[in-house]
């Protein structure tokens, strides 16, 4: 029996109160945060092994504006309620919560993660500075998670563009 993928995707305040449900229990929390605009094999092998970290993982997803100002126009491809949606269909995510932001330090600071992971393209020195001030007055472990070569969302558009 699956889980109910649209009860997946919360609110800040049902995370927090979700997070806190965690805590009691002394399970670990993991999120990672990104726009994962088309879902594909990196994404799914970088969710997989930072799931393993912890219990229960929780993706801050980038909303549609949010993409828009990191990518350019024309992103994202897919909607945000979209992108929460069928990465909640991942057995490794747990919940989703779409942020309406370029950085997701208020998100951080609220839900106070157990764990933090980021790909292997950031160090802790090109963390966004209040996404690593958050993390850092919580207690957060942070950790980076190398990308499968040759699966990224550009790449992928770009190969899509050349061949049509």
């Amino acid at each position: 029996m699956g889980k109910d993928i649209e009860k997946c995707i919360l609110s800040l305040e049902e995370a927090v109160a979700w997070r806190q449900e965690l805590r009691r229990r002394n399970k670990k929390l993991v999120i990672t945060n990104g726009c994962f605009d088309i879902l594909h094999r990196g994404h799914v092998d970088y969710l997989n092994e930072s799931s393993k970290l912890g219990d229960a993982m929780l993706l801050l997803v980038n909303s549609d504006n949010a993409v828009r100002a990191l990518k350019g126009e024309g992103r994202p491809l897919n909607d945000e309620y979209s992108r929460a949606f069928v990465l909640c269909g991942l057995e490794s995510v747990a919940k989703a919560v779409i942020f309406d932001s370029c950085d997701c330090h208020t998100e951080l600071a609220a839900l106070k993660p157990d764990i933090y992971v980021k790909g292997g393209d950031y160090t802790l020195e090109t963390l966004n500075k209040l996404e690593r001030n958050a993390l850092l007055e919580a207690g957060t472990v942070i950790c980076f998670k190398p990308f499968v070569k040759g699966f990224s969302t550009t790449g992928i558009i770009e190969s899509a563009q050349k061949k049509s």
